[in-house]
């Protein structure tokens, strides 16, 4: 039998992947993010999420924030509650769509109140029939809103995120358009920058590297997103511009039903991006978790990040 090219080179990088065998974990950082419960019942799912995931010791869990302060009240609850009741670190988002700088200053205020430093600064999507969402006296992009954070006078205090688009921003001109607002977004004073979730590995790996060789060399976190859907997975993913590769559609097709074997399998393909992804010189992957731990619970292990022996207990709060 003759062996392909492409299947020794399959056999080889299999060889030397890192199983759980030889445990990865000092080398490698994870991070959640939650969205606010609207509901009571949603409340108990974040509070069990977050018993699952504590252990973990992620660098920083985030919390999202609806653009134009869609979710504003129960962002800075969640935050509250989160920073009152864990030893987590927490990243609050925020949007600058929508309002005015002295607004986006009073939920940053709010942040600091709870004792959270940690930002996740975003332009933000504007509703539906207004326009761009500019208004007056507030800020116009991303970079915008970290150069206000930076110019607080406790601006050198936050940890800041961006986000970036290893796919490119639906709405920006080009690619390189795309490249250089992320560019202006770290000369404006962003720590880091958070990817939007993809699943064609090959395409972040080769965005990956245009970053680099543009000088960019602070941290890029992947962005994962286990399938706990994968229906509304296709209809969120079409809004954010992600590819669905159609390997996906043979693999999760029909299995809405089944969730069982559904979430064997996300579980897999998780990890095998992150897999990949280490191969290529990742170190941070940050997980939509939905507020559904058991698959990002599931990927941590198969990277051999386990719950720490000690602490645990009090970490969950």
């Amino acid at each position: 039998m003759t062996i392909q090219t492409s299947d020794r080179e399959t056999a080889a990088r299999l060889a030397r992947r890192p199983w759980l065998t030889t445990p990865i974990r000092p080398e490698l950082e994870v991070s959640f993010e939650f969205f606010p419960p609207g509901s009571s019942a949603a409340n108990n799912q974040l509070d069990s999420c977050i018993a699952e995931l504590a252990p973990l010791e992620p660098s920083f869990v985030s919390v999202t924030y609806g653009a134009g302060g869609t979710t504003q009240e129960r962002t800075v609850t969640t935050i509250e509650s989160l920073a009152a009741s864990t030893d987590l670190e927490v990243a609050g988002h925020l949007t600058c769509v929508g309002s005015t700088a002295e607004e986006v200053d009073t939920v940053v205020d709010s942040y600091v109140a709870a004792g959270v430093r940690r930002i996740v600064a975003l332009r933000g999507d504007a509703p539906p029939g207004e326009g761009d969402g500019t208004v007056d006296g507030g800020y116009h992009t991303a970079a915008d809103l970290v150069t206000g954070l930076r110019r607080r006078p406790d601006g050198d205090q936050f940890d800041i995120s961006v986000a970036a688009y290893p796919e490119i921003h639906p709405k920006a001109a080009s690619a390189t358009a795309d490249l250089e607002n992320l560019e202006r977004k770290f000369e404006a004073g962003a720590d880091r920058a958070i990817t939007q979730f993809f699943f064609d590995t090959d395409v972040f790996v080769r965005w990956f590297e245009t970053v680099r060789m543009a000088g960019i060399s602070a941290p890029i976190v992947a962005g994962i997103m286990p399938v706990t859907n994968f229906t509304k997975l296709v209809g969120f993913a079409e809004r954010c511009g992600t590819d669905i590769p159609s390997w996906m559609y043979d693999l999760f097709g029909g299995l809405d039903d089944s969730p069982e074997i559904r979430r064997m399998v996300a579980a897999t393909v998780a990890a095998e991006q992150c897999r990949l992804l280490v191969e290529h010189g990742v170190r941070h992957f940050h997980f939509y978790t939905m507020n559904q731990p058991e698959l990002s619970v599931a990927v941590c292990r198969m990277l051999g990040i386990k719950a720490a022996e000690a602490g645990a207990e009090s970490l969950a709060g």
